[in-house]
Parts: structure tokens; C-alpha cells; sequence
């Protein structure tokens, strides 16, 4: 916890560090609540990026920027219904004007306003929920639809590609000998019976009728010291 805390004091912009315990049920970064004793903002959010998930931290932090700072501009002129609430984290900078600090033993770690008044769910209670969770993602979407996609970097090559999970699936499938138990013949046919869909994206890409706005795939002038962080 010590060492949490001392890398909790090189985003705390003022005040002095009261508390710091884990927060949220999240699977692939580590989540903490940093509480204060004073200044405006009394709490944020602390992260370790899991550098075996995000072999480039950098570039993710670089999307961040980019993505939350333009959803800001929006968010000043945008028209809520209602006077519906949305809001946006902002992205904390360390003493010397970072967006991420590199311990010493190597972990990546970033630091994100809270915001008040806010729940995160794992499960859908009901219709309304799921229809306020669309509304969410809807303006999200709406906020982020005349981004520049040449701005941002692709930090997870591949990773919403369906028909290369398929495959290694269908690669698998074919090696496997041991008996088919009900649960597995269930999802080998929910499978086969849905597969074809995977392909309807990049079909139409192959045939030209798909537009792609291209991601960048590597910046320059971005590096970190490959011995610090783990690939």
C-alpha cells in the first residue's frame, strides 16, 4: 500500500492523501479510489494498466487525451433532453505535466477525475436500465462521430476482427478429441448456426462497398524504455 500511495502523490494536485483502497470490479486493470482531505476535487481514480493486456500504454493514453478532450468541447453545446446529466472523466497530469507515471519497478500507471453521484453496473436490472445504458452509448457515439479517426492509434491490433477468432476456433475445434459434453455440442451449434455473420463486415469491405477511415497504427516521436515496461 505504500508504494500505491506514493504514486497516488504524483497526480495529487493538492491536499493531502487520506485514503486509497481498491474500487469497481474491473478484470484487466487494477482500480483505486484516492480520497483527499482537501481542494476542489477530494477524490479521483488511480490505475495500473495492465502492460500484458496494452503492450503500447502510451498510445492508449494518447487515445484518452484525444477522445475525452473533444468529447469536452462537445459536451458545451451539446442538447440534453430533459436536462439529462452526462459527463466525461479528465485525464490528471503528474507534478511534471504527464499522463502517466512509470514506477520503479516498471508498472503504468494513470490518474482520472471522479465522478460524483455515479454508479457502474455488471448486470442489467431491467428494461429501463438497459434502455438509459443505450441512451449512454448512443450519445457517446453521438460525441465522438465527427472525431478525426487519424487522431487516434490502434492499440489492440485485430481485436474486433471476428473471423480471426473463428478461425483459431475452427483451428482448435479440429484438434479437439475429448468427449463432447451437452454444455460444449450447445455452443458448438449456437456457433455454426451464427458463424456466417462474421463475415458481413469484411465481405462488404472486400467488395469495396465498406468505407474504412484508417487508425494509426504506430506514432513517432512516442517511445517508452522497453526494459521498464513489461511486453
Amino acid at each position: 500500500m505504500d508504494n500505491i500511495v506514493a504514486v497516488a502523490e504524483q497526480f495529487t494536485p493538492s491536499g493531502k492523501i487520506t485514503d486509497v483502497r481498491e474500487y469497481g470490479n474491473g478484470n484487466i486493470n487494477k482500480t483505486f479510489l484516492v480520497t483527499l482531505n482537501a481542494g476542489e476535487e477530494d477524490r479521483y481514480i488511480l490505475q495500473r494498466i495492465n502492460t500484458q493486456v496494452f503492450h503500447r500504454p502510451d498510445l492508449v493514453m494518447l487515445n484518452m487525451r484525444v477522445s475525452t478532450e473533444h468529447i469536452r468541447k462537445r459536451l458545451q453545446n451539446f442538447p440534453f433532453e430533459g436536462g439529462r446529466r452526462w459527463e466525461i472523466m479528465r485525464v490528471l497530469s503528474t507534478k511534471d505535466g504527464k499522463d502517466h507515471w512509470i514506477d520503479t519497478e516498471g508498472s503504468f500507471w494513470r490518474a482520472v477525475s471522479f465522478i460524483s453521484s455515479s454508479q457502474s453496473f455488471d448486470v442489467i436490472k431491467d428494461i429501463s436500465h438497459a434502455k438509459e445504458t443505450g441512451y449512454a452509448l448512443g450519445i457517446f457515439h453521438d460525441l465522438l462521430s465527427d472525431l478525426p479517426s487519424e487522431k487516434l492509434y490502434d492499440t489492440l491490433e485485430g481485436f474486433h476482427i471476428t473471423p480471426r477468432y473463428l478461425q483459431h476456433y475452427d483451428n482448435v475445434l479440429a484438434k479437439y478429441k475429448a468427449e463432447r459434453s451437452p454444455e460444449i455440442s450447445h455452443c458448438i451449434r449456437f456457433i455454426s448456426g451464427r458463424s456466417a455473420q462474421a463475415n458481413v463486415l469484411e465481405n462488404a469491405r472486400a467488395k469495396g462497398k465498406l468505407r474504412i477511415r484508417p487508425i494509426h497504427g504506430d506514432p513517432t516521436g512516442i517511445s517508452l524504455d522497453s526494459k521498464r515496461i513489461p511486453h
